[in-house]
């Protein structure tokens, strides 16, 4: 039995875990990684806190084991942010000098935070970022949370959703293909892709 339900604050110890142990182009993360809240900060962590009425978990009898979450709208997600979740972490992580490892990247992304280039945010103002652990995969439940988030997104007046993916993770490029994102832009490996609601 697997339910897709709305995201609760008690979940987010959960999408902090479940980021890490997908977060390897979908596969574990947690060798690499010297601090495992690092990723969770800047890819979870404040979806829950500051995006969870777009925020949704799939529960089975293990517990929670994958996620979707993305604001309608990222500028003023972004904003938020700014004001409201990287000022702590920037106390608490210096930025590094170089970017020798996985820990320096994040800590970089945590003091130069990427912004989403301002025509891409007006016409596909949504962002996501979905990940299921493997026992979940294959099942049609990607499909189900990607529904229920557009659903959601598109309620709240978003028109369209982007999201970015390193080709590494062809498994993930797939279903979002399949699903009817288009790819608009690639740099290196790295693709965003669009969606229009």
């Amino acid at each position: 039995m697997v339910d897709i339900r709305a995201f609760r604050q008690s979940d987010l110890a959960k999408l902090y875990d479940i980021c890490l142990k997908t977060g390897d182009a979908g596969e574990d993360a947690s060798a690499p990684y010297r601090d495992p809240e690092l990723l969770g900060h800047v890819y979870a962590g404040p979806y829950g806190r500051f995006a969870p009425q777009s925020a949704f978990v799939v529960e089975d009898g293990e517990g929670v084991g994958g996620y979707i979450v993305g604001p309608a709208d990222t500028r003023a997600f972004e904003e938020r942010l700014e004001r409201d979740w990287w000022p702590a972490l920037r106390q608490r992580y210096t930025e590094p000098a170089t970017v020798e490892t996985l820990d320096d990247r994040m800590r970089r992304r945590i003091h130069r935070p990427a912004r989403t280039p301002e025509d891409l945010a007006q016409l596909y103002p949504a962002h996501l970022h979905i990940d299921l652990l493997p026992r979940l995969r294959g099942r049609g439940i990607g499909k189900l949370l990607m529904d229920a988030w557009c659903a959601r997104v598109a309620a709240m007046g978003a028109r369209g959703a982007h999201l970015t993916v390193g080709t590494r993770n062809s498994r993930a490029v797939r279903f979002y293909l399949a699903y009817g994102f288009r790819e608009i832009a690639r740099d290196g490996e790295v693709l965003t892709l669009a969606l229009d609601l």
